[in-house]
């Protein structure tokens, strides 16, 4: 099968467009037909010999991405849920095996759904890694309800635009953080405040919240640490990208508020769920641009310049 080979660690530059042998299934596994593969900054983290390089090391040569969307070519077995034929999308556990970047592509069962009918394979692509960390951390921790007023920092990339959605949607307060560019986006997913960084600091504007998702962290400008002056005493804060900040949580609890950080699970029944909300028009997603595979090399550069609107995708078929 034709896929995007990672032989050796290095500039994303390096990554070949080249045939592999296609991959055996195994127990509950499902081989999906990939039609298109969302792409991830841990995925050129990744190639670059960070983010979970140890991990896929023995793997070499390794094939990135987590996020797919296709057909199913063959199920578990006969009686099972999923059939060959369903359209679906989910999470590639690309840590222990070659990832979406490919016309095939192994997913556990359990990290699969139905492919929402209201969206193409593209758009469905976009969904699973950003959507299911933006419901780990606003609804399976945060708890999101009414009365609750939730700081969202980027708001307007792959994570944000979710996380934005999905608090608004179970009825808190939010506010969010975006560049110049995006205001009106934010607002367009249904933030109350929109706090545009380059011009104001959002300590300084903002009420005091009962929760801080971070999608940044100290790495720009520190806004971990700046997160805490914002957050009420007792409050919670949330770090997500892993590395970001590695002292939140004995800063937090210095100042008496609580702290976690939160890893996506590749839950097949809250993809499901969100899906649900996607078909009825609850929650919407954005594509920046969909590349086709043989241009990976234009789309990593892309996604390491960073400020991404949404997500970029990988067309595949």
């Amino acid at each position: 099968m034709r896929a995007v080979l990672v032989r050796e660690f290095g500039p994303t530059d390096q990554v070949e467009i080249g045939d592999i042998d296609a991959p055996l299934k195994l127990g509950t596994e499902v081989l999906v037909d990939v039609h298109a593969a969302g792409m991830n900054p841990i995925d050129y983290k990744t190639v670059i010999g960070k983010g979970a390089a140890k991990a896929v090391e023995p793997l070499l040569p390794w094939v990135p991405g987590g996020d797919v969307a296709g057909i199913v070519a063959e199920s578990p077995y006969e009686a099972h849920d999923v059939q060959p034929g369903d359209a679906v999308y989910g999470i590639v556990n690309h840590w222990r095996t070659r990832g979406s970047y490919a016309e095939q592509a192994i997913v556990p069962s359990l990290a699969l759904a139905p492919k929402p009918e209201s969206v193409t394979f593209e758009e469905a692509a976009a969904v699973p890694c950003a959507a299911l960390t933006a419901w780990d951390a606003v609804v399976r921790v945060a708890k999101a309800r009414a009365g609750q007023r939730i700081l969202i920092h980027a708001g307007a990339g792959g994570v944000g635009h979710f996380a934005v959605q999905f608090a608004k949607y179970f009825g808190a307060h939010v506010a969010t953080t975006v560049s110049t560019r995006n205001v009106d986006f934010a607002r367009s997913l249904g933030a109350d405040e929109v706090i545009d960084y380059t011009s104001e600091r959002f300590e300084d504007v903002l009420q005091k919240v009962d929760v801080v998702v971070d999608l940044v962290g100290n790495v720009a400008d520190g806004t971990g640490t700046r997160s805490l002056d914002a957050l009420k005493h007792g409050g919670l804060y949330l770090n997500v990208p892993t590395g970001s900040w590695p002292d939140y949580a004995s800063a937090a609890a210095e100042r008496g508020m609580r702290a976690s950080s939160v890893k996506v699970e590749a839950d097949g029944s809250n993809l499901g769920i969100i899906g649900r909300l996607i078909d009825a028009g609850d929650v919407r997603v954005e594509v920046q641009r969909v590349y086709p595979l043989d241009r990976v090399h234009e789309a990593f550069d892309v996604l390491q310049g960073g400020h991404v609107r949404g997500k970029l995708v990988l067309r595949v078929r």
